[in-house]
């Protein structure tokens, strides 16, 4: 597996920093090296949110990514914000609910996602960061399905055990969307 350098970013709230959390946790069942740098504004419920993941099978030399495999915006200032970081060739996943516009980098894929509308058809709309990992997930192959579910299921803990299911639900719609478009 080459290094898979991502950065995620939305809003507080749209559960971007546990996204990458999942990512991380899920490396890290799998024994590769990981690093999950969350940063966000001091209102942490809808002020900027963003963090930086890291999996990779070598050393990481540092945690911050500044060119990343794959952005991962999940609303318009983060498109605006983190588009530049993409590497050419790389990916832009984008929350098509949320975001009007097209990114403006024509050197990188686009995949456009309504994973606000995918996240409420399977019964809410909290489970869109679920729903936007499960796509991720399809198309960079960077952990295993199943790392990730016992990822979501360890962060779930038994406390939260009845919001298993609706996450999995989300994370198969993630999936069976980038199985329906041509990338």
């Amino acid at each position: 597996m080459a290094e898979q350098r991502i950065i995620i970013a939305g809003f507080g709230g749209q559960g971007v920093l546990m996204l990458g959390k999942l990512l991380a946790y899920a490396g890290l069942k799998e024994g590769k090296n990981v690093t999950w740098l969350p940063a966000y504004g001091p209102e942490m419920r809808v002020g900027t949110a963003y963090c930086n993941v890291i999996i990779s099978d070598e050393l990481i030399g540092a945690p911050i990514v500044n060119e990343a495999t794959c952005v991962i915006a999940m609303n318009l200032p983060s498109l605006d914000r983190f588009e530049s970081f993409a590497l050419p060739g790389g990916w832009l996943l984008v929350n098509s609910s949320l975001i009007p516009r097209s990114p403006v980098r024509t050197d990188v894929h686009t995949l456009s996602i309504p994973v606000n509308e995918l996240a409420q058809q399977q019964g809410s709309p909290k489970v869109a960061n679920v729903v936007m990992l499960g796509a991720y997930l399809a198309l960079s192959q960077a952990v295993q399905r199943a790392s990730v579910v016992a990822a979501i299921e360890d962060v779930l803990g038994p406390g939260k055990r009845h919001l298993l299911g609706i996450n999995l639900n989300a994370l198969e719609a993630g999936m069976a969307f980038v199985a329906k478009v041509p990338v």
